[in-house]
């Protein structure tokens, strides 16, 4: 059989309210996530026994192939699904890692597909999803890689039409640790953040066909919980929102999931590629991606 390939798309947190932390310790979320133009590239050679080459630019920052959520997927799908048939997984990896875009949960998701096209499994196959889960809280809506409202711990997935976005993405090359982000936001267990007046106030998204204006007026309204706290830990963040927010013609810029990545939406293609060619040239050190949101 030849090889299979799929894309691990990054992922994008458009919005992210932390409910609160529940007696496990595990953090209650609501976010709306949407899915970049820009992707690893995830390849399975059927047969054989399972492992893990990594290449591309960025393979030296994925760190011991023993710690990596493709491996980890793979082998807890192992063990829900007897005989399940594996392979050699090869991972061009461009994505930088601990950034707040998913790229380790969308790599491990896309194994879970590859897996799925491999074995004749669904997608919504049960023991899939409780794998998807099991891997990590991003896995799930990766595993989808759409844009959809996400709630709970991750699990509980709402698919959104939203329009394509033209988006610039930067990363200041620092790494920022979830469990480092979390624990500066400093809830206790049991603790909420987002009272019941707020969960009331939640705003309703945009039907299908709504502008980008449409979503930037109700994005506003919501924040990202995780950015001033990332904020403290890494000031870089600052300075890549302030560099987003002085482009022309942005319409929102703010940081992804726990960070350092920060995004900004444009209202053209244009604006979003002048962008992202000026910052590259203030910030030669920078990871920086132009394109849309969907």
């Amino acid at each position: 059989m030849s090889a299979l390939i799929e894309l691990g798309r990054a992922k994008v947190n458009l919005s992210l309210r932390v409910v609160g932390r529940r007696a496990d310790g595990y953090h209650d979320l609501e976010s709306v996530v949407a899915f970049a133009d820009c992707a690893d590239r995830l390849t399975l050679e059927p047969g054989g026994e399972l492992k893990l080459t990594t290449t591309g630019p960025l393979a030296t920052a994925c760190g011991d192939n023993a710690d990596n959520l493709v491996l980890k997927a793979a082998k807890l799908l192992a063990e829900a699904v007897p005989g399940l048939k594996l392979g050699a997984f090869v991972l061009d990896k461009v994505l930088p890692v601990a950034a707040g875009i998913g790229g380790g949960s969308a790599d491990a998701a896309a194994a879970l597909r590859l897996l799925a096209r491999l074995n004749d499994l669904s997608l919504d196959d049960p023991r899939l999803q409780n794998v998807a889960l099991a891997t990590g809280a991003d896995v799930p809506v990766c595993l989808l890689s759409r844009a959809c409202d996400m709630t709970g711990v991750g699990e509980q997935l709402l698919p959104l039409a939203l329009p394509n976005m033209p988006c610039v993405m930067v990363n200041p090359r620092v790494p920022v640790a979830t469990k480092d982000v979390f624990q500066a936001l400093g809830l206790r267990n049991g603790e909420l953040l987002v009272g019941v007046t707020d969960v009331i106030r939640a705003p309703a998204w945009p039907e299908e066909g709504a502008s980008i204006a449409d979503w930037v007026d109700v994005l506003e309204t919501v924040p990202n919980d995780l950015e001033a706290p990332a904020m403290r830990i890494e000031p870089v963040i600052g300075k890549v929102l302030q560099a987003l927010r002085a482009s022309a013609g942005v319409k929102l810029a703010r940081m992804s999931g726990s960070g350092a990545t920060c995004f900004a939406i444009y209202g053209a293609p244009t604006d979003a590629h002048a962008a992202a060619e000026r910052i590259r040239r203030d910030h030669p050190g920078w990871w920086v991606h132009a394109g849309t949101l969907s």
